[in-house]
Formats: structure tokens, C-alpha cells, sequence
């Protein structure tokens, strides 16, 4: 069940369309393209604090797309209190651009004080998600956005799990009330390294909760598939995007995540034409089959 503030955040003007992550790497020549472009998304570690050309380079960015933050310091998954210098710091962020929402991840990433500058697993737990929720709440709440929640990879599955990761996601997102960042290629790497059918989780999961969707690439091991944000998005995970584009029966915002060895810009702003050309296609067949 969606609550009224979870449809009043589904109504209000937010981000659409198809986006890039913003990388210093090209974040200053950016402004010049003349390619079709929606919205930025800027991890705000990045930026909070900066001044100079690099501030500058941020607002001439906001000047021509909106901004969306997406971070990996809340941890909410985590024990440790929430850390108050960076929720001041983010809410302050948050306001200056504009942000329609925060996003950040339904994991752990500060043990004893420290960051771990990783995200890591929590159990898939009643417990795990009492201390979600609760986190959750105090975060948003002091944010002054709504917060979005996306599912991680994790290469193990962590004691004291006693639900599948469809149905703790899910009560996650219901507990919380949040919306939906689906990073499909996380979905993909997970069903790799254990062994499930990604399709079938989709298929479970709140897609109406969903308001944002990531892309990224991946690499392949001796072992496992590695979530590494940098290289092409894979054609077995397009064609888990244009299902879930299927199944949302909408065209979601949707990020194309590139984080190391990162190519030109013309390359990345490809990608980005790819990804709505596929889902365009996707929506498109619905008509046709029911046609």
C-alpha cells in the first residue's frame, strides 16, 4: 500500500527521461554539448564543500539540467549513529541545487566511526529492517527531501538472513515508505554469484515504487561478476531493462553509471541514446502485443 506522501513525491515534478552521472573527470566540458541530455546525477561527496571553478562548473551544469544527489554515506543498513556533520552538510547541499530527492543505498557503510568507503551487506531480516526503517525516518527527516532507496550488490549473504532478497526489499520499501532507486545491473551481478533467476525478482519487486533506474557495467572473474562501473552495459542486462521498462509499463528516469576507465563524453552520451532507444522499444511492444 502507497501512502499519501509516497504518491505526493510520484506526483510533484521530479527528474525524467534519460541521464548521466556527473564525473569530474568531464564534468567542466559538459555544459557545451549540444546532445539530447535529462538530468545529472552528482555524488555529493564530490561536490559538498568544493568552490572555485569546480562550484562553477556544478551550476553551470544546473543551469541546463536538474541535479539529482546520490550518495553512499548515510548508511543506513548501519549500527553506528548517523552522522550528523553529513546529514547538516547534505540538507545545505540538497537545497542549494534543487535536488528533487536524495538517494542512497540499503546498506552499511560506517563501522565504528569510520567510513568503510564500500557498501556493505546487511542480513535480510525482520531485525535488519526495524533498524532501516528507523534509520530511514531520522535521515529524511532531517534531509528536507525524500529520501530514495536502491538495492546494492552484496558477494555474500550475510548470518541471520531469513528472507529471499525480493521480499526483503520489498518490506524495506514498505516499511520505509520510500521510493525506488532499481539498479538493474545490481540485479543482474547478484543473480550471477547466487544463483537466482533475475527475471523473477523483477517481476517481484514494487515497480510502482520505482523512480529512478540505474545502468552500469560489469566485469567477469575467475569467481564472481564484479560490479564495476566501468565498461559498456552488457546485452544480458539491456535485456533485463527492456523487462523491467515491460513491466513497469512506463518510461522510467533512467542513469547510466560509468565510474572508472571512463571513455570520452561522446561515448557516455551513446550509452545514454542506447538506453532510451531500448526502452522506448520496450513500451513500444506492449502496444503491439496487445495490438
Amino acid at each position: 500500500m502507497q501512502s499519501a506522501r509516497f504518491l505526493c513525491m510520484r506526483t510533484e515534478p521530479t527528474i525524467s527521461g534519460f541521464g548521466l552521472g556527473l564525473r569530474p573527470s568531464f564534468a567542466a566540458t559538459l555544459p557545451a554539448t549540444t546532445r539530447q541530455l535529462d538530468f545529472l546525477e552528482v555524488i555529493p561527496e564530490n561536490w559538498i564543500g568544493s568552490g572555485g571553478e569546480r562550484r562553477r562548473t556544478l551550476e553551470q551544469c544546473r543551469e541546463r539540467w536538474p541535479l539529482v544527489p546520490h550518495s553512499v554515506s548515510l548508511s543506513l543498513g548501519g549500527v553506528d549513529p548517523l552522522d550528523d556533520d553529513f546529514i547538516e552538510q547534505a540538507r545545505d547541499f540538497a537545497a542549494a541545487i534543487g535536488a528533487p530527492f536524495w538517494s542512497d543505498h540499503i546498506a552499511c557503510s560506517r563501522l565504528c566511526g569510520a567510513y568503510a568507503h564500500d557498501l556493505l551487506p546487511v542480513p535480510f531480516s525482520w531485525e535488519a529492517i526495524d533498524n532501516l526503517v528507523g534509520r530511514f525516518r531520522a535521515a529524511e527527516a532531517r534531509l528536507g527531501v525524500p529520501v530514495v532507496l536502491e538495492n546494492p550488490t552484496y558477494y555474500a549473504r550475510m548470518p541471520g538472513s531469513t528472507l529471499t532478497e525480493g521480499r526483503f526489499l520489498s518490506e524495506v520499501l514498505e516499511g520505509c515508505d520510500a521510493g525506488f532507486l532499481l539498479d538493474v545491473n545490481n540485479v543482474y551481478v547478484n543473480s550471477c554469484n547466487h544463483g537466482f533467476d533475475p527475471y523473477a525478482l523483477i517481476d517481484e519487486l514494487p515497480l510502482e515504487r520505482v523512480v529512478q533506474l540505474h545502468m552500469a557495467g560489469h566485469s567477469r572473474g575467475d569467481v564472481r561478476v564484479v560490479d564495476t562501473h566501468g565498461a559498456p552495459v552488457s546485452e544480458e542486462v539491456w535485456k533485463l531493462y527492456e523487462h523491467t521498462i515491460r513491466r513497469a509499463r512506463r518510461i522510467v528516469p533512467t542513469l547510466i553509471e560509468w565510474d572508472s576507465d571512463i571513455p570520452s563524453l561522446d561515448r557516455l552520451l551513446d550509452e545514454v541514446d542506447t538506453a532510451r532507444a531500448r526502452a522506448t522499444l520496450a513500451l513500444a511492444s506492449l502496444v503491439t502485443e496487445a495490438a
